[in-house]
C-alpha cells in the first residue's frame, strides 16, 4: 500500500482543514495543555475529597467544643470523665473494668 492509497480511503470531512484543527485542539487539550482535562478531573475530585474532610472536622470540633464547655461548666461531668477516661477513683474506693469481647479483640489488633 501506498501513501496515496491510504490518504484515499480517509473519508472528505477528515480532509477539511477545519476538521483537522479542531481535531487537534481538542487533543491538545484532552491530554498535553498544563491545564488538561485529565489532571482537571483528578483535580476535581480531590477537591470534593478534601471538602468532606473539612466538614469532618468542622463537626468534630464542634462536638469537642461543647464537650468541652460542659466539662469546664459542671464539676460533675469533669469528675465523671476523669473517672472514665483516665480512671480515676477516690482513695476508698476499687475499679472493676469490664470489656465485652468485641473491644477485647479490638484492643488486641491494635496492640500488634
Amino acid at each position: 500500500m501506498k501513501w496515496s492509497d491510504l490518504i484515499e480511503k480517509i473519508p472528505p470531512v477528515f480532509k477539511n482543514k477545519y476538521v483537522i484543527t479542531i481535531i487537534l485542539f481538542l487533543l491538545w487539550i484532552i491530554f498535553f495543555d498544563a491545564n488538561n482535562l485529565i489532571s482537571r478531573v483528578r483535580e476535581r475530585m480531590e477537591l470534593n475529597k478534601l471538602k468532606a474532610e473539612k466538614e469532618y472536622y468542622l463537626e468534630k470540633i464542634e462536638s469537642d467544643s461543647s464537650r468541652l464547655m460542659e466539662l469546664r461548666t459542671d464539676n460533675e461531668n469533669l469528675e465523671k470523665f476523669a473517672r472514665e477516661q483516665y480512671r480515676m477513683k477516690n482513695p476508698d474506693e476499687d475499679i472493676y473494668i469490664i470489656i465485652s469481647p468485641e473491644e477485647e479483640k479490638k484492643n488486641i489488633k491494635d496492640t500488634r
